[in-house]
């Protein structure tokens, strides 16, 4: 659990602060910034709303289950940071942005062609195969 942690300073060095220009949008749990770190890393780092309902124990808890997932149809967690009052969880950044966006966003739906849509849709299934019967723990959440 050790190697995951990181440092809230390395954080907001890496989202400028969590500024605005590094907002790439707001999820159910809170927004998600885009960030740079030391090593040229990028990173989306997703920050928990105080008002998420989950306590420390849990969200401690659920990193330990996600950062054990590793497909290539799922985002990787790289790390988390409980420092101060926030509750941040760092992933790889996917710079083609979400599948919700790249689905049904009416402008980028009209460029997405068929053998591209059966593509995503088969990357989908396999993360969700993975998840249901071979990653040996068991997800109810966030699907």
């Amino acid at each position: 659990m050790e190697s995951l942690l990181m440092g809230l300073d390395t954080l907001k060095t890496a989202t400028a602060n969590f500024s605005d220009e590094n907002k790439l949008g707001q999820g159910g749990f809170g927004p998600v910034y885009k960030g740079k770190l030391f090593d040229g890393r990028e990173i989306a780092v997703k920050r928990l709303s105080s008002n998420s309902g989950q306590g420390l124990a849990e969200l401690k808890t659920e990193v330990m289950l996600v950062a054990k997932l590793l497909h290539r149809n799922l985002v990787t967690l790289l790390g988390f940071c409980l420092e101060e009052e926030e509750k941040l969880l760092v992933y790889e950044y996917l710079p083609n942005g979400s599948l919700d966006k790249i689905l049904f966003d009416h402008g980028k739906r009209l460029r997405l062609g068929w053998g591209r849509r059966y593509k995503i849709i088969v990357g989908i299934a396999r993360g969700l195969l993975y998840l249901h019967e071979d990653s040996q723990l068991r997800l109810y959440t966030g699907i």
